[in-house]
């Protein structure tokens, strides 16, 4: 029997074995991940309000893995041979005859004293220890700022730090202690956001204008401090809490192999989720370097969207028809402020950019309802 091989156990990988099942696609598929259970980390921004607890986002895949006949690997990758064919893990290696790598990126951790940030991305934990910071801090300074791979200005997650930012200032308000703190946000980029259009980068800005939050932005970082942030041409921010979003690069067991990787070191795959040269080697999520606008997104519903065409190709191939199906370029975006949300939308057509209203709030609630209502 065909065996489809994927690695990871993010959202990539977990709707590329859900739409495979539904295509009939009659194969093993074998999962390879070092955890089995989904990790829901969009919504780690509500942790530190306690809308969420850790345990909550926590969702074990046991049933999942059930219903749709996935054999679960519990490994860690360290590399690839044989075009793909064969996955090396700390367990053992396994061959396929279709290899779907989803197992997402990781943080570039090269910026010199970055251990003294928090990356809010980085996992729950991390959620966490935001919340118990906040709770424990009486007035301050916090920076909050993200940067990008300089050699692929698209591998980087700002939506999450704008949220972090925004809910911060509303918690503290909520609580009645914002006039004890300064906020600052921090970028390299003079306009950050950019990938959401001109019309949510004006939003954000003055929205940080609006609530009193300072910003710094155009100048380089040059290094994070245990209490500081220093900026090129002399700049610098004292602050007491940091939060930080490096840019992404891709996993490191990457150099183990003879997969392509692009500039900023992920997986160059084509339209269609194909990478380069390899039969029957698919990328999809954020690991992978695909061709598309320059404001293509690394979030979660743009990985579902490749998945699906991974999933579309290969029943393709399974069938003995040629892959045709190409993945669609879409980003959608619910910048939440805990009370209210701004909700963005953009693909190649248009780019919409709604007002900031309470129903938004409540639609990414639900949107989180149903991706864990579907994996659970």
């Amino acid at each position: 029997m065909t065996n489809i091989t994927i690695i990871g156990s993010g959202f990539a990988a977990l709707t590329a074995a859900r739409a495979l099942r539904k295509r009939k696609v009659d194969a093993s598929i074998t999962m390879i991940s070092p955890r089995r259970e989904l990790h829901f980390l969009p919504s780690t921004i509500w942790i530190p309000a306690g809308i969420r607890s850790g345990a909550r986002l926590k969702v074990p895949l046991g049933h999942f893995f059930e219903k749709y006949r996935i054999d679960f690997v519990e490994a860690s990758v360290t590399g690839l041979k044989d075009g793909g064919r064969i996955v090396e893990t700390d367990r053992g290696d396994f061959s396929n005859d279709h290899l779907i790598v989803a197992c997402g990126a990781r943080f570039i951790r090269k910026l010199p004293g970055i251990e003294h940030a928090l990356i809010p991305c980085e996992g729950i934990a991390v959620g966490e220890e935001i919340g118990r910071r906040l709770d424990a801090m009486k007035g301050g300074t916090i920076a909050v700022g993200f940067s990008t791979n300089p050699e692929e200005p698209g591998a980087m997650r700002g939506g999450p730090m704008f949220e972090f930012l925004f809910i911060i200032d509303t918690l503290l308000r909520q609580r009645g202690k914002r006039p004890g703190f300064q906020i600052v946000f921090f970028s390299p980029s003079p306009r950050p956001g950019a990938r959401l259009g001109e019309r949510a980068v004006d939003g954000l800005l003055r929205e940080m204008k609006d609530r009193g939050i300072a910003t710094q932005l155009g100048r380089k970082i040059l290094r994070i401090e245990e209490r500081k942030v220093v900026l090129d041409g002399g700049g610098e921010i004292e602050a007491d809490l940091i939060l930080f979003m490096p840019g992404l690069t891709g996993p490191a067991w990457l150099a183990n192999t003879e997969l392509p990787l692009s500039p900023g070191g992920m997986i160059k795959a084509d339209e269609m989720c194909r990478v380069d040269g390899l039969p029957n080697v698919w990328v999809a999520g954020d690991a992978g370097s695909f061709p598309g606008p320059d404001w293509m997104p690394k979030q979660a519903h743009q990985a579902d969207l490749q998945a699906l065409a991974v999933a579309a190709n290969i029943a393709a191939v399974e069938s003995g028809d040629a892959p045709s199906t190409r993945f669609k370029p879409e980003l959608v975006c619910i910048v939440d402020t805990l009370d209210s949300g701004m909700l963005v939308f953009r693909n190649e057509k248009f780019n919409f950019v709604g007002p900031k209203m309470k129903l938004f709030h409540w639609l990414k609630r639900l949107f989180e309802r149903h991706y864990l209502t579907t994996f659970r």
